[in-house]
């Protein structure tokens, strides 16, 4: 009988710790990468580019654009998840103008890109 109860906890502890590995599995792929561009110029943001090396760069869904003055919060696509924590990023204005690419640090808690 007690070597039942013995067996009895140690199938216990795997099944706690395989529940355990399961629900943190599960969380860090819920994790969304949130960020905020605040456009402090007097015209409307239009497109945002992003890259890695500063080389090339892929435009990055804004939808509408950002109206100057307003702060809007962004989710980083999943598929940069393997990528680096620092990215150069542009933006084109609604008079065609475009600012200097800068780099910023997306491992940075509660980063805000201001234009």
């Amino acid at each position: 009988m007690k070597g039942f109860n013995n067996f009895k906890r140690i199938s216990l502890l795997v099944v706690a710790i395989a529940l355990i590995g399961i629900s943190v599995g599960r969380a860090g792929t819920g994790f969304d990468y949130r960020f905020k561009v605040h456009n402090t110029t007097k015209f409307k943001i239009t497109k945002i580019m992003v890259s890695e090396n500063g080389k090339k760069y892929s435009l990055f869904d804004i939808g509408d654009g950002i109206a100057a003055g307003a702060t809007e919060e962004l989710i980083w696509d999943k598929s940069t998840d393997n990528g680096g924590c620092e990215w150069y990023f542009k933006a084109t204005f609604s008079d065609k103008s475009e600012s200097e690419a800068a780099k910023f640090d997306f491992c940075e808690k509660n980063l805000v890109l201001e234009f």
